[in-house]
């Protein structure tokens, strides 16, 4: 059967992508849903699969590509379709719109990379945009943007939408949710007399108008001329179209609209507005404000399926333990997933006053931009709530907090640290071996799991939590006893050379190992000579030389769970792959100066601590004194466990049940049900069980890691998100101008080469260059030992970054928004750790 060339409009329906693409294919569905759009037939992608072969294209040369298509004559059988359908439109000026099959959908939406052709008249005119259309898939912008998302030159097609033109007096874009802010249900519109190219083009200044679509509300307007463009009625009928066509095409829209000389709308377009970062998949609660654990954690990934479950299990037990037990069963789940990132519900924290407060301390010390935005939501009057006291809040939370242990915890570790400490990893290492016999089924796997999830991970949250707090609650008891007797920076010298942080003890030992591999010819000449991948595959053969074949054996016997997105159980581990930690040992080879070694800095932290902490008690007297140097003692004692609740998290539970999943994974391969082992990873427990029982899972798993990988090239994660779709940061904070402002994080000032690192995997950074980075997270650390100074664009005071750049004495400001975007690699630039402000070179010029 021979495919049709062309076909008209109103027969095509949104599942039609294939031979309409995805402008045609939404522009049939808006028709047969009874909106206004010109009438018109599409050139399918049939037509431009017989022009390409006839004009003898090769996908692997784009430009010649191009050339071909524009030069060589439309086929004549599909010429004779096209005018005999624009001559059934009745002839006259017609708009010839490009539709590739990979374009305007939900998670790339081609905006502008193909071209259109407006005001086409005459039938030489219209083979010749039709030619133009179709060469523009391979222009150098659309060839571009198909390899920055992923998908292949010769898997695109591209078909041809002519309609009538509409005779308008004005036209624009409507957005049925905001493009910037991400609020959804609102009507953003950009309008200009005449045609919209001029618009589209950016070569004029729009008129802009945002209207409630409910109720007809015109929020926000503003005029280019003296007069609108559009009108107030014309506004609210755009707003109330606009909220029927995403209805009917399933998500928020872009719309290019056209306005007759009548006064009536047209629409000419409409794709999914593919930058918004997704609401959970079944709603967010009323009114919720949605914490992104993930930021937090200075980890921006996607989390697989799942590693996912384990965020949910926790979830699960917070929501039982801080629920009244009468109606423990109805416990709502504060963990919720919205693009496959998990985010926590504090609605209920902001409504208390001493809860908001509260949270705006501990934020402001771990993730400070998320600080200043809680600061902003406590002045709407939806998370005002009513009068309450501190004390009726204590009356309603320390019994739950009582329920949860946290409390007692803290108390045993404030009178006994030491002791205190090992008993919970005692208790936390009893409780977490895994059970893991020789010839478990898949099904026996699966239900450890499962235990692991339900039981052990709600026993060890609440005991690592305190021994978190015991440690700040001492510093900042400290801090209130010392008042304006101590500057920040005397304060944050107390947090120097701590004792008892596992990762500053593990970038220790990666040290002394690059000292053993530095001292020994054979070793450092082989990391001299060779790409770190044929150092991993020396070592995983067993033929590298002996001190790294023994040193790093040894290292990843004790640090080998660990690895970059450790927080994630489907992250492969450093036993797994260590390249990147050969990498890190390349780095270190680099420095040579001893003053300098990492060993001799946090020695150095721990003389200046020590030091820090007598000139401050000097400054007090009499119980003051007394009660100064208890909190001091404690917090010296048990700070340095800030880093041990993630450590012995992914140590004792997330990387175990990394490995007991693992033979699932080749199980269900040599059934045929998944097609790689590591596809484990990309299901739910509830799929993998669904697997094992004879299910064919390997379509999920495509759409998961498609999913997957979609969310990986997401460039912004909000910190906190509204129930509406709201970045409530873009759309509460307002930008800082100038030098670049963040969070003292790490005192001390220094002027250095910047480089900026998106991800620590095969990353080089020289010795004394000033890190630039989104984020950290352990796996980063091993970077920091060259390290001048820091700048990140999350955290706080005592995020994981700040906290080791502290102990190796690095300066470093914290939560500097965009700082990966506007700094670059080479600039000169100064960090000044102790007023939280990174100035360029050209600034600090007298």
């Amino acid at each position: 059967m021979v495919e049709p060339v062309v076909v008209r409009l109103a027969d095509i329906r949104g599942t039609d992508t294939d031979i309409a693409g995805g402008k045609g294919a939404n522009l049939g569905e808006l028709i047969a849903a009874g909106f206004a759009v010109p009438d018109g037939f599409v050139l399918t992608t049939a037509a431009y699969q017989a022009a390409a072969r006839a004009a003898k294209v090769d996908p692997s040369k784009p430009d010649d590509a191009a050339e071909r298509l524009r030069s060589t004559a439309v086929p004549r059988r599909i010429a004779d379709a096209a005018l005999k359908a624009y001559d059934a439109l009745g002839g006259g000026a017609v708009a010839v719109r490009s539709s590739a099959t990979a374009e305007d959908l939900p998670g790339a939406s081609f905006a502008g990379q193909q071209d259109t052709y407006l005001g086409i008249e005459g039938r030489d005119a219209l083979l010749d945009a039709i030619r133009r259309c179709w060469a523009s898939l391979w222009n150098e912008r659309a060839v571009a943007y198909r390899a920055a998302n992923g998908i292949d030159d010769g898997s695109v097609a591209l078909a041809v939408v002519v309609q009538r033109m509409v005779d308008a007096r004005a036209a624009g874009v409507l957005f049925t949710a905001d493009p910037i802010t991400g609020r959804r249900h609102t009507a953003v519109i950009d309008a200009i007399p005449g045609l919209g190219e001029a618009l589209v083009s950016g070569a004029v200044v729009p008129d802009h108008f945002v209207a409630d679509p409910e109720t007809g509300r015109i929020a926000d307007g503003t005029s280019r001329g003296a007069e609108p463009v559009l009108t107030d009625r014309l506004i609210r009928e755009l707003a109330s179209v606009g909220e029927r066509i995403e209805d009917a095409l399933g998500g928020p829209q872009d719309i290019e609209f056209a306005i007759d000389r009548d006064d009536r709308v047209a629409i000419v377009q409409s794709r999914p507005i593919t930058t918004l970062y997704p609401l959970p998949a079944g709603g967010a609660p009323p009114d919720g404000v949605l914490f992104s654990i993930s930021v937090a954690q200075g980890y921006f990934d996607p989390i697989t399926p799942m590693g996912m479950e384990a965020f949910l299990a926790i979830g699960r037990r917070v929501g039982i333990t801080f629920t009244d037990p009468a109606d423990a069963a109805n416990a709502p789940n504060p963990v919720i997933v919205a693009g496959q990132r998990p985010f926590v519900d504090v609605q209920a924290v902001l409504r208390d006053p001493v809860g908001r407060e509260l949270l705006a301390r501990l934020a402001s010390a771990g993730e400070a931009r998320s600080s200043v935005v809680f600061k902003k939501l406590a002045a709407d009057p939806r998370y005002r709530g009513g009068r309450r006291s501190p004390l009726g809040t204590a009356r309603r939370i320390l019994p739950l907090l009582l329920r949860s242990q946290i409390p007692i915890s803290i108390l045993r570790l404030l009178q006994s640290p030491a002791k205190a400490r090992a008993r919970i990893l005692r208790r936390v290492d009893a409780r977490t071996r895994l059970d893991v016999r020789p010839g478990m089924t898949a099904a026996e796997r699966l239900h450890l799991v499962e235990t692991v999830m339900d039981d052990v991970l709600p026993f060890m949250f609440p005991r690592l939590i305190g021994l978190v707090a015991a440690g700040m609650l001492s510093y900042i008891a400290a801090g209130r006893l010392l008042g304006d007797r101590a500057t920040p920076d005397e304060l944050l010298t107390l947090t120097r050379g701590l004792p008892h942080n596992p990762t500053t003890e593990m970038d220790l030992a990666l040290w002394a190992l690059a000292r053993e591999i530095r001292d020994d010819p054979e070793a450092a000449a082989l990391m001299r000579s060779r790409s770190q991948g044929e150092i991993a595959e020396a070592f995983q053969a067993g033929t590298a030389p002996a001190v790294i074949q023994v040193g790093l054996t040894s290292f990843l016997q004790r640090y080998g769970f660990r690895s970059v997105g450790e927080i994630d159980l489907g992250v492969p581990r450093w036993s797994e792959d260590p390249t990147h930690l050969i990498g890190a040992i390349s780095n270190y080879l680099q420095l040579t100066d001893d003053a300098l070694a990492p060993h001799a800095q946090f020695e150095r932290g721990a003389r200046e601590a020590d030091a820090m902490r007598a000139t401050l008690l000097a400054r007090v007297s009499g119980p003051r004194r007394r009660l100064l140097r208890f909190f001091l003692s404690r917090a010296r004692a048990l700070m340095g466990s800030r880093e041990m609740p993630k450590y012995m998290l992914i140590g004792r539970v997330f990387t175990p049940v990394r490995e007991v999943l693992r033979p699932v994974g080749e199980e269900l391969v040599s059934a045929g049900r998944l097609e790689r082992p590591d596809d484990i990873y990309f299901l739910t427990l509830a799929q993998a069980r669904a697997a094992v029982g004879g299910a064919d899972l390997r379509e999920t798993v495509a759409a998961n890691r498609a999913t997957y990988d979609r969310e990986r090239t997401r460039r912004r994660i909000p910190r906190v998100l509204l129930a509406d779709g709201t970045d409530a940061e873009v759309a509460l904070v307002e930008t800082a101008e100038g030098d670049l402002r963040g969070s003292p994080a790490s005192p001390g000032t220094v002027t250095g080469t910047a480089r900026v690192i998106h991800s620590p995997r095969g990353a080089h950074l020289e010795p004394g260059e000033i890190l630039v980075a989104p984020s950290t997270d352990p796996g980063w650390t091993p970077l920091f030992l060259t390290a001048g100074g820091l700048v990140m664009e999350m955290g706080g005071m005592m995020s994981h970054g700040a906290v080791v750049a502290r102990e190796y004495g690095i300066p470093a400001v914290v939560g500097v928004p965009d700082a990966t975007s506007r700094i670059a690699t080479g600039d000169t630039i100064t960090v000044d750790g102790s007023a939280g402000v990174v100035v360029a070179a050209s600034a600090t010029k007298t």
